[in-house]
């Protein structure tokens, strides 16, 4: 039904949403808990996306976990909403506590393998590509570093 909404509002809306979202947690001390998927492709690249909304910069894909979805439903949803893939071999690497808009929040990080392009919705995701892990895009965000370095802390 969303993609009936043209592309332009869609992404007007999600970025009303993010907001709104911020003040809320916020205001309440609340937030869900989340997963974000470190997906590699066969040379060992990494899928980063870019968001329509929130604040600039690449990140890994990843949102919320439903309520009664498993952390590792939510990885393998989460991928296929963002850049329209499908991941093999998906495991935990670690979880993260952080602060997210005034709140404590736990993530879940996943890894696994991509071994499809990925495709941008152009609505919540304007970009998504594999990267070389020594060439970089920037901005990474502060928390895209966080994971990428839990990530790599782990395969040493």
């Amino acid at each position: 039904m969303l993609h009936l909404i043209p592309k332009p509002l869609h992404r007007l809306a999600l970025t009303v949403g993010h907001r709104l979202r911020h003040h809320w947690r916020k205001a309440t001390g609340v937030t869900g808990e989340g997963v974000s998927v470190i997906g590699r492709d066969f040379d060992g690249q990494i899928l980063l996306v870019r968001h329509s909304y929130g604040p600039q910069g690449w990140y890994f894909p990843g949102g919320g976990i439903g309520r009664n979805e498993m952390p590792e439903d939510a990885a393998r949803r989460e991928l296929r909403e963002e850049a329209n893939c499908p991941i093999e071999g998906l495991k935990l690497v670690g979880i993260i506590e952080e602060e997210l808009s005034g709140a404590p929040h736990r993530a879940h990080i996943f890894e696994g393998v991509v071994n499809t392009m990925p495709k941008a919705d152009g609505r919540e995701i304007v970009e998504a590509r594999f990267f070389p892990t020594h060439s970089l895009p920037e901005p990474l965000s502060p928390r895209t570093k966080a994971r990428l370095h839990l990530w790599q802390a782990r395969k040493s």
